[in-house]
């Protein structure tokens, strides 16, 4: 709390600012400033964020493209010295889980993610099949073992790569979390850091996964996202999945080399190399590649 309240006195200085501390974020530190009447929220990038593929100059950026087109909250103030972000504070509420799934729901989340991968480019590029190796490497570097999980992981996401092929690059979330979305009358997406232009199944998967969205679930929101209902594109979200746990297992796996926060990142990794291992195993899986191939 102590270097947020510096930090403070730096953004607006001798005007007698209320900090919070808000809950949520491991690789950043946020809180809420309320001064004159206004609310904001300050977000404090964590230490060695740059090993996990994190650009906060990306992440200005994309957080300035999601205010340009109505998705994201108010930027006012950036320090690229120091990494510090500001935004208006968004008095919406959270969005439970199975609420997302509704009917009245889905068709509103999946505009906003339509109208995102729709807009203009931002910088950055994220890879989910290079993520994975460059999480490896910086987590060799630091001394972590990788779980042998990772070995068949990679080869079915080699599979997954060939089965699809080159894919557009549009402007993409890739860090669809429910904590991350907001309702205040319009669907609000925060937290941008791992913003990039990317694949828009990557980002669809991601949502889905870490929904719990079963096979019809995601139906629907292909439906709603694409106007069509189409079997290529269930299987590439569907494969996609496997590639949205990958990521986070090995981010995990790289996170407990390097970061300082007292959470269990060996536990995190080990769910989701377990639901990935599962999703591979599973009878569709294969259908899905040759789905994806032919289409």
């Amino acid at each position: 709390m102590d270097s947020a309240e510096a930090a403070v006195e730096r953004l607006w200085p001798g005007r007698g600012a209320k900090v919070t501390a808000l809950s949520g974020g491991i690789t950043n530190h946020n809180f809420k400033i309320e001064l004159d009447g206004a609310a904001y929220v300050l977000r404090m990038g964590g230490a060695k964020t740059d090993l996990l593929g994190i650009d906060r100059s990306v992440e200005h950026a994309a957080s300035l493209r999601a205010e340009e087109i109505g998705i994201g909250p108010a930027v006012v103030d950036f320090v690229p010295s120091e990494g510090w972000l500001v935004a208006r504070f968004i008095a919406g509420r959270p969005i439970p889980p199975e609420e997302m799934r509704g009917p009245s729901m889905l068709p509103r989340v999946a505009a906003a993610l339509h109208q995102l991968h729709s807009a203009a480019a931002i910088p950055g590029r994220f890879d989910a099949y290079a993520v994975v190796d460059t999480y490896r490497t910086e987590a060799e570097a630091n001394g972590v073992q990788i779980p042998t999980a990772f070995h068949g992981a990679r080869e079915f996401a080699e599979r997954i790569r060939s089965a699809r092929g080159p894919q557009a690059l549009v402007p993409c979330h890739n860090d669809l979390l429910n904590a991350n979305f907001l309702d205040d009358g319009a669907i609000r997406i925060v937290d941008w850091e791992y913003a990039g232009m990317g694949d828009r199944f990557f980002d669809l998967a991601n949502f889905s996964v870490n929904h719990e969205f079963e096979v019809e679930d995601d139906r629907r929101l292909l439906a709603a996202y694409f106007g069509a209902e189409r079997e290529g594109d269930l299987a590439s979200l569907r494969l996609m999945r496997f590639m949205s746990d990958f990521r986070e297992a090995m981010w995990g796996v790289l996170q407990s080399g390097i970061s300082e926060l007292d959470f269990d990142f060996n536990g995190y990794a080990a769910k989701h190399f377990d639901r990935l291992e599962r999703t591979s195993s599973e009878q569709e899986f294969a259908s899905y590649l040759k789905v994806a191939a032919d289409s």
